[in-house]
């Protein structure tokens, strides 16, 4: 099966197309940064760093027998639940779902995955969701529909994504099945090397072996890993830090050290969550912003524990400064999740 991947942002849905056994051949991304890391963790794959809406499918060179698959997802952040500011008609990024339709009318693919944040298919009473299908349904395909918690399907992370499969043979799949054991912060992390509030480490050598199956699998037999970069933060929020236990928030920090903020009891709730390393993860979404704190060291978490939580491998390079990556991490769909659609679809191929 081909695969073809727009709005690809990093990768996270090639990763898990490849694992399934898809062959991807191209890609779309206007990022540049998001592209350049697709192109260095992808290399077989024919990278368009350009506006979906600028895309010309004539473009493509597309084999006649093998089945096609076409993925991604629309930009999410108008659709997500943490932005109501611009969670309307309104938002010009809510409409590039449009230009999902257009490529699946002149690429005519024999499957789509469409996917995107939780919030897509509650937004003004499910509008673009419903939308959405239609515009599938009006083509002549199948549509079905699931909310997936990605900490089910082997992602130490609680993360919902909403998945539409499309079928122009008509075919309906059933959702994936789950894992019963759930993977914790801990078995992700603990085996990386140990590392300093604003450490800056291109790379740095395992000092541990894997504690965990999980572990394991993410180190691929590697001696090192890269991107071990966290952001800096200032004494007084370190000092904050010190305070919140393994499952707290900003709840747990004192008040009088929380002065900076003109009202403390509107903070969100993820702010200053310190991990649970007995618990899959948070959401992985602007840990920076969020200033999502280590389970055990007073900082933040890095790029490389970042992708972990997102089962992203330690191959997997990032590339950009240190905001650009980890944006590009925070926003890629779970490689492990998107696995599980793919695998089923090749199942019902």
């Amino acid at each position: 099966m081909i695969g073809i991947d727009i709005f690809s942002g990093c990768g996270g849905m090639t990763v898990g197309a490849k694992l399934a056994g898809i062959q991807v051949k191209y890609a779309v991304e206007l990022d540049y940064y998001c592209a350049k890391t697709y192109s260095i963790n992808h290399g077989e794959v024919k990278m368009l760093n350009t506006d979906i809406r600028k895309f010309k499918t004539k473009e493509l060179l597309l084999p006649k027998k093998e089945p096609i698959v076409l993925f991604g997802g629309p930009p999410c952040q108008g659709f997500s639940k943490s932005n109501q500011k611009t969670r309307n008609k309104q938002n010009e990024n809510n409409w590039l779902f449009e230009q999902f339709v257009r490529v699946t009318k002149e690429i005519k693919p024999d499957w789509i995955v469409f996917e995107n944040v939780g919030g897509f298919s509650e937004l003004i009473e499910g509008y673009f969701f419903e939308r959405t299908l239609k515009c599938f349904e009006k083509m002549g395909y199948s549509t079905t529909a699931f909310l997936l918690n990605a900490a089910d399907y082997g992602v130490p992370q609680n993360r919902k994504r909403v998945f539409i499969i499309c079928s122009f043979e008509k075919i309906k799949i059933s959702e994936p099945n789950k894992n019963k054991n759930k993977i914790s912060v801990g078995e992700a992390l603990f085996d990386l090397p140990e590392i300093e509030n604003g450490a800056m480490h291109h790379e740095l050598s395992y000092n541990k072996q894997p504690i965990s199956k999980y572990s394991k699998k993410m180190r691929m037999n590697l001696k090192k890993s890269s991107n071990h970069f966290v952001t800096k933060n200032s004494k007084d929020i370190i000092k904050r830090y010190k305070y919140v236990p393994q499952g707290g928030n900003w709840k747990n920090i004192p008040i009088k050290l929380m002065s900076n903020y003109k009202d403390v009891s509107r903070c969100h709730s993820g702010i200053y969550h310190r991990l649970d390393e007995k618990k899959p993860s948070v959401v992985i979404g602007n840990y920076r912003k969020n200033m999502l704190i280590h389970p055990k060291a007073d900082r933040g978490l890095s790029v490389r524990e970042a992708a972990r939580l997102q089962s992203f491998s330690d191959n997997y390079i990032f590339q950009g400064n240190l905001t650009d990556q980890q944006q590009q991490v925070g926003n890629a769909v779970p490689p492990f999740l998107a696995k599980y659609i793919f695998q089923k679809i090749i199942q019902h191929s």
